[in-house]
């Protein structure tokens, strides 16, 4: 049976972009030694469509042409003065339907369809009422996750800025200047969020093999049958895998908690992320557990811009929560090649994983 230690060197030594050859090998590493320490792994296979990640810059695409397009009517006098927010209003729809069609992969842009899958690792003897979650997956892009934090709040004030003026322009045409800045904005935030492209590979140290490594060390060390591990693929790609256990597996989920792990680096804030007044007690019983093993965390709700695998188990009623550790510098390492090992020790995954072992 491999070791944790020599089961990680070989996870983050690779790519493990969701789909790939790479992404099954992993698997396989996993499955032998969640096997070797106990417990019955199964596979639960799906599809996926890699160009769901083309939701976001088609958006930003469409916003920055949306813009453009409304430039005239907000600042020439005999344009009826309800264009604009008709323009405006219609086009929007029309952007969210399309983009989020895209993004959840229900409209299919090229015909490039892959195969991943989850694996569930659980012990005979008792329900799982305690899920530990963790994505596999990797994923390389031209921006950085911060970059796409920063794409993502310029749209949303894009989006405030020409809703503004076009309400505004019911009472009188906008002056040019300020019709200007507004579509300048709105391309400028089209422009970042078209860069959200896969480029190149990464290992994903930190996203999520130090999520994956505390997942692994929990397993190691728990006991309880009650207790449950997914680790889930396709996360990159919007959260394929989890919302696929979400719905595949509503029954044993029932009366569950999910506790998912994602991106702990060695330096920041320890997080536990809740989406809900189920997942803020959930936090505060888990902060309770990570404070007996002198792990100090704080309680939050997500930030606007980032997505986790707790949220479609939040969405499907259950009390979820994730934890994280990171800093804007892990941010601007994430998504790129440079997120490597080196200078990662992951003992704040072990920490994290012996703690929710207990």
């Amino acid at each position: 049976m491999p070791t944790l230690e020599e089961t990680l060197r070989l996870l983050l030594s690779r790519s493990r972009e969701a789909g790939t050859l790479d992404a099954a090998a992993a698997r396989t590493l996993v499955t032998e030694f969640l096997r070797g320490v106990g417990y019955t792994v199964a596979e639960q296979r799906f599809t996926f469509r890699p160009s769901s990640l083309n939701g976001f810059p088609l958006f930003g695409t469409g916003l920055g042409a949306l813009a453009l397009l409304l430039f005239p009517l907000l600042v020439i006098p005999s344009v009826p003065a309800w264009s604009a927010l008709a323009l405006l209003g219609g086009g929007l729809a029309a952007l969210l339907l399309l983009a989020g069609g895209v993004g959840l992969g229900w409209i299919p842009l090229g015909d490039d369809v892959r195969e991943d899958a989850n694996l569930i690792a659980t012990r005979p003897g008792a329900p799982v009422t305690r899920w530990i979650v963790a994505h596999l997956d990797t994923k390389s892009q031209i921006q950085s996750m911060a970059g796409r934090l920063v794409a993502v709040w310029m749209l949303v004030l894009a989006v405030l800025a020409v809703a503004a003026l076009a309400a505004l322009r019911l009472r009188a045409p906008m002056p040019v200047g300020a019709a200007g800045a507004a579509a300048a904005v709105s391309v400028l935030a089209g422009a970042l969020a078209g860069r959200g492209r896969l480029r190149g590979a990464t290992c994903g140290a930190r996203d999520n093999g130090s999520g994956v490594a505390a997942a692994l060390e929990a397993a190691q060390g728990c006991r309880d049958p009650g207790t449950g591990f997914l680790i889930s693929g396709a996360e990159e790609f919007g959260l394929v895998g989890a919302r696929i256990f979400a719905r595949l597996e509503a029954a044993r989920l029932r009366s569950a908690v999910v506790v998912n792990l994602d991106t702990i680096d060695e330096e920041g804030t320890l997080y536990l992320v809740s989406h809900d007044r189920k997942g803020a007690a959930l936090a505060g019983r888990e902060a309770s557990r990570l404070a007996l093993a002198g792990l100090a965390a704080r309680p939050r709700r997500l930030p606007l811009g980032i997505l986790v695998d707790s949220v479609p188990f939040a969405r499907a009623g259950l009390p979820a929560i994730t934890i994280g550790r990171l800093t804007w510098r892990t941010l601007r390492l994430i998504h790129t090649p440079r997120d490597r090992l080196e200078g990662l020790a992951l003992s704040m995954a072990s920490n994290i994983g012996r703690a929710l072992a207990n």
